[in-house]
């Protein structure tokens, strides 16, 4: 169910409560982009109600995560005007009187800074989920301070803090946040029931990646690894699901593409809501980024599949991918490295359908929706008593 929520300076009522037996979160989030962590507030919506939990949205902005989630939990959408536009915190106060809410739950800076204010009105605790190192979270050194003063302005008065990797937490421990408030819970998706044991291609290879791209994404360094693969006379592909952060950005790839002489072996599919369809066009994925990541979706995404993966050595990335148990492992920012570990794969097919099992059942037995919510509801229970 989708309601539109009124302007500040209307007095349109908001649909009366429910009832319902499971406790009821409230989660504000931005809205306007769907990636790995608008995936995580989606499954969550999801796999929570098994552990006594049901999710409500707050939109701070309209856009792709009404057009494309999966789920059907109740949710608001506001129009936040501007970063630090706080009309918004009386709309986020009077949409949390429409039911029973127990706690907020915010996803980002932005969501974190509404959601103290609306809290502090409200007299209920929130949670923060950190998803991804806010200083190091894209190459906009600024906006990267402006995020970090206003995250740690702000987590001093939270109840709790969910940190998707072990290396998250480590991180938010060092700049100072409170040891115990922080908990770990790694991301998760749903298990795939029709995944069937696959060979090896014995010709051409595709390979895949998948990204909103931005510039810590690192798709330069595979495009000049792969270049490097053309060089070599190694049969291959290049699938790239997802779409740019700007027309500019995308327009300064694609001409590099054109530039290494690989743009015929490119396929761009832009955004595409069936992931796992993606997946199976897949033989090999590989995820080059350059920092910024707290645990990818699209690596559990991946294992999901038994598409085996070579990753870069970045943050959460080493905690999914066991290097030469469920993939490969590669140094941020070296196009050498990846291609010697995309060449590994592709000529060792033993070694190669041996990662596409191990990644599979890690991801069954400890990177699911189920166990990503089981680990939540952890916390909410810690929070509420």
């Amino acid at each position: 169910m989708i309601v539109k929520a009124p302007e500040a300076q209307t007095t349109t009522s908001f649909p009366p409560s429910s009832q319902s037996k499971t406790t009821k979160i409230l989660h504000l989030i931005n809205g306007e982009h769907f990636a790995g962590a608008e995936r995580v507030q989606d499954l969550l919506a999801g796999a929570l109600p098994q552990f006594g939990y049901d999710a409500s949205f707050i939109c701070l902005k309209p856009g792709k995560f009404k057009e494309v989630r999966k789920s059907s939990t109740k949710l608001f959408e506001l129009n936040m005007r501007n970063a630090f536009d706080l009309f918004v915190v009386n709309e986020v106060v009077r949409a949390a009187h429409t039911d029973d809410y127990k706690l907020l739950h915010a996803h980002t800076p932005r969501s974190l800074m509404i959601g103290v204010l609306a809290a502090k009105k409200l007299d209920l605790p929130l949670v923060y989920h950190v998803h991804s190192p806010v200083g190091r979270d894209s190459t906009r050194k600024f906006r990267n301070r402006i995020n970090t003063w206003i995250e740690t302005k702000c987590l001093s008065v939270v109840d709790a803090m969910i940190c998707v990797s072990g290396s998250l937490k480590n991180y938010m421990q060092e700049i100072g946040h409170d040891k115990n408030k922080l908990h770990v819970v790694r991301n998760g998706v749903p298990i795939c029931e029709d995944v069937s044991d696959k060979p090896a291609p014995k010709d051409l290879w595709t390979i895949g990646t998948m990204a909103l791209y931005r510039p810590r994404k690192g798709i330069e360094i595979l495009l000049e690894a792969l270049a490097i693969l053309k060089q070599q006379q190694c049969p291959f592909h290049l699938r790239a699901v997802g779409g740019f952060e700007t027309p500019q950005y995308e327009a300064e790839v694609k001409q590099l593409a054109d530039q290494l002489d690989i743009a015929d072996q490119v396929t761009w599919t832009g955004f595409e809501k069936d992931i796992n369809a993606q997946f199976k066009q897949m033989d090999l994925f590989v995820l080059p980024s350059l920092f910024g990541e707290g645990l990818p979706m699209v690596v559990l995404e991946s294992m999901a599949q038994a598409v085996p993966v070579v990753a870069s050595n970045v943050e959460g990335i080493p905690e999914a991918i066991r290097d030469k148990v469920d993939g490969l492992i590669c140094d941020p920012g070296s196009a050498n490295d990846m291609a010697a570990k995309i060449l590994s794969a592709i000529q060792n097919p033993g070694n190669w359908q041996e990662f596409s099992r191990s990644s599979l059942q890690r991801q069954r037995n400890e990177l699911s929706d189920a166990s990503m919510a089981r680990g939540v509801a952890n916390v909410y229970n810690t929070v509420l008593g």
